[in-house]
């Protein structure tokens, strides 16, 4: 059996392999949304059924999942003769969404690592691409009604053979995007981050022995599902219910619901999603990875003590998906599974714990990625562009304090770009960047704040798509608190103010020179009763200007 000291310095070598290919991979790429944003992440699996090892600590919680299906599936697919058997050197290229993905921007490669002639493991990694075709520049095509309207969608194939890139297949992928000149840049960081995962897996077993190293790996598995169920009995027995809504697919304007109960027995926690929505035209379908995935990240926000390995989610039973839009299938469109559904799934699993454990709950966080795209050509430059905007929001109050303003989503880590990053790279100016003040719900402990910005056009004609959530209802408030404000998209031309029809979606929005994008996200819920407020936070909140004097008195008496 090995020693404790050996299992605890290897488990963190191993995470440390991840960390470093997620900081090679943002560092040498060019994309400012992998670059400056972090819209991906890289992680270590297992030879025999793709299950998680390791993931990287500054990676994208919801690729936690889904990278483990992914990789699954082209362990399955090479065992059936679907995909060729791989040699050393070799990297495959996925983003098929119903092979363990999730939309059709976030390209994933995996590698073998060969130990002695054999696969000893597989290092994956997810970047989420400016584009990857389809109807609208940034791939959010809050129209589409089938996956072809998305963008290219590649099976897995290997994109370097024995170490070399294979230029048909790069050829066939250029030709389908946009802006493919600058891809080149993304391809080759994705791969470098593997390559150094790989240099830095061979020094650890070098050092420890492939059989050490694969009992540790085994030892950590064992210890991550022990203790999720040890937490898992911190829950009193029964079942809890829950809801959320998303506020529309983009194609029919109507609600979508998410009904979800949570039942404890024993040390195992059954999510049952049975009575939510029908699959629906529009792209906020869910495959079923994400949906598992979201699952899985919500828990890890309730109990992040846990080791992250696949270990972890064995307690963990996910029911009554079959036949809803959370268990999506080709060619329903997805775009908008990742980066909103998951949000939504999130925030029931919250809404049904808050109730069980209180004191390990939040409220409702903004819980959208506020994906903006906007594609043109710089008259200036002759150069074609594709702007990929995400942004942050409130987060929910908490049995402690208020919560956090204009925090990442609830999928990941990912930051807004840097607005003097996106004004040099494209024509726009940020004429606004700001907290959106007062859109945290009222409670005990109040609902962090949104972001307020608004971008100009500069030059050029240009089209913008947007792909959001939280425009219908705001974020929950729980135990007694207050919702969070909703999600305001605005387009403001020759004076007048254009809202989307479905408020948080919008598809080939022609934009001018001197035209204005201005977003609202969300606040997050409050928790708590809101009379219970300490007065002197109030008058704090006040005197900074997050509310008036009136709007302080009717939320908080």
């Amino acid at each position: 059996m090995i020693d404790p000291v050996t299992l605890a310095v290897i488990h963190a070598g191993l995470q440390q392999v991840c960390d470093e290919m997620d900081l090679t991979f943002s560092r040498a790429a060019f994309s400012p949304v992998i670059a400056e944003a972090d819209d991906r992440s890289d992680g270590i699996y297992s030879a025999v059924d793709g299950s998680l090892i390791a993931q990287g600590s500054r990676g994208l919680p919801v690729f936690v999942g889904t990278m483990q299906f992914s990789t699954r599936h082209i362990v399955e697919r090479i065992a059936t003769g679907e995909t060729a058997a791989p040699e050393p050197g070799d990297i495959y290229i996925v983003n098929d969404p119903y092979l363990g993905g999730t939309h059709l921007m976030d390209v994933r490669f995996a590698m073998p690592v060969f130990r002695g002639g054999r696969i000893f493991c597989w290092l994956s990694n997810t970047g989420h691409w400016p584009d990857t075709g389809g109807a609208v520049p940034g791939g959010f095509s809050a129209s589409a009604i089938s996956a072809e309207q998305e963008g290219l969608r590649l099976p897995p194939v290997k994109l370097f053979k024995k170490g070399v890139l294979d230029q048909e297949i790069w050829a066939i992928i250029r030709s389908n995007i946009r802006v493919s000149e600058q891809r080149i840049g993304d391809v080759k960081a994705q791969a470098s981050a593997l390559l150094v995962g790989e240099a830095r897996l061979n020094g650890l077993m070098d050092r420890y022995g492939e059989g050490v190293v694969e009992e540790a790996i085994a030892a950590m598995r064992g210890i991550a599902a022990r203790q999720m169920r040890a937490m898992i009995g911190l829950i009193p027995e029964g079942t809890y219910r829950a809801q959320a809504v998303v506020d529309s697919d983009g194609v029919v304007n109507e609600p979508l619901f998410i009904n979800l109960s949570v039942t404890r027995t024993g040390e195992v926690l059954v999510f049952d999603f049975a009575g939510s929505s029908m699959p629906c035209m529009g792209p906020m379908n869910s495959v079923r990875a994400t949906t598992l995935s979201s699952v899985y990240l919500a828990v890890r926000h309730i109990f992040p003590d846990v080791p992250l390995s696949a270990g972890a989610f064995e307690p963990l039973e996910v029911r009554g998906i079959e036949g809803t839009f959370l268990d999506a299938h080709y060619p329903r469109p997805v775009s908008g599974c990742a980066a909103e559904v998951s949000q939504r799934i999130a925030e029931a699993v919250f809404a049904a714990l808050v109730q069980a454990i209180p004191d390990r709950v939040t409220a409702a966080p903004a819980g959208t990625s506020g994906n903006f795209g906007l594609g043109g050509t710089d008259p200036e430059t002759g150069a074609g562009y594709v702007m990929y905007q995400i942004s942050g929001g409130g987060y929910g109050g908490n049995v402690d304090h208020d919560g956090l303003s204009n925090g990442c989503s609830t999928i990941g880590i990912s930051k807004a770009p840097p607005v003097e990053i996106m004004e040099q790279k494209f024509p726009v100016l940020y004429r606004r960047y700001a907290l959106h003040e007062g859109s945290g719900g009222a409670g005990q402990h109040r609902g962090g704040f949104g972001l307020d910005y608004e971008i100009e056009l500069l030059r050029g004609n240009a089209r913008a798509s947007f792909v959001m959530d939280h425009g219908r209802v705001g974020p929950q408030g729980v135990l007694g608190g207050g919702d969070g404000a909703v999600n305001r998209v605005e387009v403001l031309r020759d004076g007048e103010t254009w809202v989307p029809p479905h408020l948080s979606k919008a598809q080939d929005v022609e934009l001018r020179p001197g035209d204005r994008v201005r977003v609202r996200t969300p606040g997050g819920g409050g928790y708590g009763d809101p009379a219970a407020r300490d007065p002197a936070l109030v008058a704090e909140d006040v005197r900074l200007g997050r509310y008036s004097p009136e709007e302080a008195a009717r939320l908080f008496g």
